[in-house]
């Protein structure tokens, strides 16, 4: 059984973008997500588990999902529509948003697309049996300001693209 708690909404998209639909256990962008937003009037979902506060704000609306390994990945899963924005490091939520015709970004920019996707995910299968054998890697870089940077900048690109496409 899954249970959630949702805060705060209010507008709605005048771009062919239903939601802003974030996976924010472990997000580092959210504040750069929410002004982004704010500046195109593009509404945010942001998802977590009960073990990481989310603050919502104008134009944001927090769920929080219970503790289980994939809870708010599935509660995302089953609440996106094509065409919304679906932000996340997961390489399985993002194969299945692509699958739904959602535009996916990575916490540090990088666009998810169907020609790339399988590729990661057999990456990631690859280094699940190599940790299963012993074998660690280094882990992701730490994240920078330079990150950030980019991040709002591909989200802006993105969201301005949409919006002249409409």
């Amino acid at each position: 059984m899954q249970l959630f708690y949702e805060t705060g909404w209010s507008g709605l998209s005048e771009l062919n973008v239903r939601h802003i639909v974030v996976d924010g256990d472990a997000c580092p962008v959210k504040s750069e997500i929410a002004e982004t937003a704010l500046r195109f009037k593009v509404p945010v979902l942001m998802v977590s588990s009960f073990d990481h506060f989310l603050q919502g704000g104008e134009g944001v609306r927090t769920v929080q999902v219970d503790r289980s390994d994939q809870s708010a990945d599935l509660y995302i899963a089953n609440h996106i529509k094509p065409y919304d924005v679906v932000i996340t490091q997961d390489y399985g939520l993002a194969a299945l948003a692509l699958g739904k015709r959602c535009y996916v970004l990575s916490f540090r920019g990088r666009e998810f697309n169907d020609r790339d996707i399988d590729f990661m995910l057999d990456s990631r299968h690859t280094a699940a049996k190599a940790r299963k054998r012993g074998q660690y890697g280094k882990g992701p870089k730490a994240f920078t300001e330079q990150d950030r940077e980019i991040f709002q900048h591909k989200l802006t690109k993105l969201l301005k693209d949409l919006q002249e496409n409409v």
